[in-house]
């Protein structure tokens, strides 16, 4: 069972910043991936960030460079620094893990998520 918490969000004004933070807790033996999800209301859930096992990471078109996604692998904690934010990113934010009971990672996709935490920007 593995548990993830989010943290950071809050309000902002337009171009301010904040820093979400989310820690993976719980009993497994790979963590294969970690990520964040948004979702507006009257919108689906859409990808925001994701770091991977090798480090490699991705964004939303909507998000790049702007947001920047890290990772304390010892401390299964990933934080999503989140700058020159707009009013459109309001939303709540949901923190996703890959988690694997094993050691492999292929094909292991989003099986834990977080209660996501809210962010809104408005003037």
């Amino acid at each position: 069972q593995v548990q993830l918490v989010e943290s950071g969000g809050g309000s902002v004004l337009p171009g301010g910043s904040l820093v979400l933070s989310c820690v993976a807790s719980g009993y497994f033996s790979t963590n294969c991936g970690m990520g964040w999800f948004r979702q507006a209301p009257g919108k689906e859930r859409e990808f925001v960030s994701a770091i991977n096992h090798d480090h490699t990471t991705a964004y939303a078109d909507s998000v790049k460079g702007r947001f920047t996604i890290s990772q304390d692998y010892a401390k299964n904690t990933v934080h999503l620094q989140m700058n020159s934010l707009k009013i459109e990113d309001t939303a709540v934010y949901v923190c996703a893990a890959r988690i694997s009971v094993g050691v492999y990672c292929y094909t292991v996709e989003y099986n834990y998520w977080g209660q996501g935490t809210q962010v809104s920007v408005s003037s």
